[in-house]
């Protein structure tokens, strides 16, 4: 049998947990730490031809072709806009089998936060305009409320190559 891929796994709800948090449409998201790789201005992107509003095109990362999502049209919403604060989050991101790096178009970073179990809620059955298996959890930052994306099911490789038609396959996504 072949060796089993070392994955990102989702943080664990019941531990004290560290996340990346961003703006995206004028609401506070954010990621499990251990997801993101690194955190990239925004340029230098490649459209590619056919390919869903939600992904945005790809970029060069130290000579690896990484495809980056607009995560804003990934949630069924109108594309990002593009400002100075705009950034691309590289994330890694798996599923049973191999685990891949993708870019994330947000807003704005905001700050890396730790979050306490008791400052996290499960996710809500309804609102937010984001599907429920998106949501991993909603945190209590600040007197706001943070929505904790559950990354592998939002980038998903098999739910983005099926919104491409197929044309995003996994051979074209660097493995690392």
């Amino acid at each position: 049998m072949g060796a089993r891929l070392e994955t990102a796994v989702e943080p664990r709800i019941d531990a004290p947990a560290q996340y990346v948090t961003f703006m995206l449409g004028g609401e506070l998201f954010a990621i499990g730490i251990l997801h993101v790789k690194e955190i990239i201005e925004y340029g230098d992107l490649t459209e590619v031809p056919t390919m869903p509003q939600a992904i945005r095109g790809v970029i060069n990362l130290r000579g690896s072709v990484v495809p980056v999502v607009d995560l804003s049209a990934r949630f069924g919403r109108s594309r990002t806009n593009i400002s100075r604060r705009t950034c691309i989050l590289i994330v890694e991101v798996a599923d049973d089998e191999r685990r891949y790096d993708l870019g994330v178009v947000v807003d704005a970073v905001s700050e890396v936060l730790e979050m306490a179990p008791g400052d996290i809620e499960p996710a809500p059955r309804f609102g937010s305009g984001v599907c429920a298996h998106f949501i991993a959890g909603i945190g209590k930052v600040n007197g706001r409320f943070a929505i904790i994306l559950s990354v592998n099911d939002v980038l998903s490789l098999d739910d983005l190559a099926s919104a491409a038609g197929g044309a995003l396959q996994s051979d074209s996504v660097p493995h690392n």
